[in-house]
């Protein structure tokens, strides 16, 4: 993935942020569930879950997004030079570490830091160490 600093929008950015935000803050206060889209995609794939409607919902949502904007103005450039194998890895590895984690970077990263939670910093620091040190190591092998 390719980040052109000379295109770099600040404003923009903060208000992508302030809608998540906003997003996270409205499902906690009519839902009283956590934006974690690890634990609302897992729900929603559960069988014993009742309720699916505002799970579906927020997934359809978060594809939409895109969409509806696409309609108003051009979506930012995006540039993948990973091959496929590294790719459908690091997914996996994502997958597991939110398992192990007890969420994902949405939800620890975004609603368990705005709660305060010991749990979540940890977890959010690891996986940003994580992160950046698997950047660093494969960096030159991409």
């Amino acid at each position: 993935m390719t980040i052109n600093i000379e295109q770099f929008t600040p404003l923009m950015s903060f208000l992508g942020g302030m809608l998540i935000g906003l997003a996270a803050w409205i499902l906690i206060l009519f839902c009283g569930r956590i934006a974690g889209i690890s634990g609302i995609l897992g729900g929603l794939l559960s069988p014993k879950t009742t309720d699916r409607t505002w799970r579906l919902a927020f997934l359809i949502g978060i594809i939409a997004s895109p969409v509806l904007y696409s309609l108003v103005a051009p979506l930012p450039a995006s540039k993948i030079d990973a091959p496929w194998p590294v790719l459908i890895t690091a997914g996996l590895l994502v997958g597991i570490g939110t398992r192990y984690g007890s969420g994902c970077t949405s939800g620890h990263g975004v609603c368990g830091l705005s709660r305060l939670s010991l749990r979540s910093l940890v977890a959010t620091l690891t996986f940003m160490l994580v992160a950046f040190i698997t950047v660093w190591l494969m960096g030159s092998q991409i």
